[in-house]
């Protein structure tokens, strides 16, 4: 492992519960068929390319979102316009269109989505910065690339956990990605991510972790009753509001990340009769 390759003790054995309440067999085709056929038409329409209206993007990513049928509340304020870096704890591959419906962005993701069924191309028509997590010397290369869409005007999105989590544990923002902004002189805008279900606390339904398959969380999602993403939009980090990469990366965590015990405590197998302790992923 390395700053630039993290890891999370999180599993689909350990951590991931089933989704319960189900909905039946039927309507969670539907639903697979309904995200299908929204997919499928963001590639088609990729090649426009910033000729779409942003608003008409952000509409998009909610319709994927809400044809999984998951429903979505958003609080805190707008994004604002110009060169921004969007930056979020990662749960879950709704992040995704999550985080392009508060503003569309440059995702920046690993190398190994290029390889996913229709997902690895709509990532890469959409213009994705992808980052070769096993070749460290690429980290001052991509931070330079990042940089540079930034002073363009753009605006990019990142999970500095550098991996994804249960939700109910979360891991420190790693501070590369920060530098980029450092560079750039471009604000962060620090976005929180959380999922429940039937309106109890965090859950792990949504989660993506580990050697979870992809088409095993889409269907563990479209077979969840009740399913509900939260996102909250933090205040803005102004340029030149924190000295170095590092603070900024304190400043921009939307949640406390769990120490080492707490992941081993979580980790652990429940007693019996002990209740209320969660594995994390």
């Amino acid at each position: 492992m390395s700053a630039w390759l993290p890891s999370a003790p999180c599993t689909p054995g350990a951590c991931v519960e089933p989704a319960a309440p189900v909905v039946a067999v039927p309507r969670a085709v539907l639903r697979l068929t309904a995200v299908t056929a929204l997919v499928l038409a963001g590639i088609a329409l990729c090649p426009l390319g910033g000729r779409i209206p942003a608003e008409w993007v952000r509409r998009w990513c909610r319709a994927v979102v809400r044809a999984v049928g998951v429903r979505v509340r958003f609080t805190g304020g707008p994004a604002p316009a110009g060169g921004l870096l969007l930056v979020a704890n990662h749960v879950s591959w709704l992040d995704i269109p999550l985080l392009a419906a508060v503003r569309p962005a440059r995702m920046l993701a690993k190398t190994e989505i290029r390889r996913w069924p229709v997902a690895g191309a709509l990532a890469a028509r959409g213009g994705a910065l992808f980052i070769e997590r096993d070749r460290l010397r690429s980290l001052p290369g991509t931070v330079a690339r990042i940089a540079d869409a930034l002073d363009r005007g753009a605006a990019v999105a990142a999970f500095p956990e550098g991996s994804t989590w249960c939700g109910r544990a979360h891991g420190p923002f790693h501070r590369a990605v920060f530098q980029a902004a450092l560079d750039a002189g471009v604000p962060v805008l620090p976005v929180g991510l959380r999922y429940r279900q039937d309106g109890q606390g965090a859950g792990t339904a949504a989660a993506f972790v580990g050697e979870d398959t992809l088409l095993a969380s889409l269907w563990r999602v479209v077979r969840a009753r009740g399913l509900v993403a939260e996102v909250e939009t933090r205040p803005v980090i102004p340029p030149g509001a924190q000295p170095d990469r590092r603070a900024l990366a304190r400043a921009a965590q939307p949640v406390t990340p769990a120490p080492a015990w707490t992941h081993a405590v979580l980790l652990a197998p429940r007693a019996p009769g002990v209740q209320g302790m969660t594995r994390a992923r």
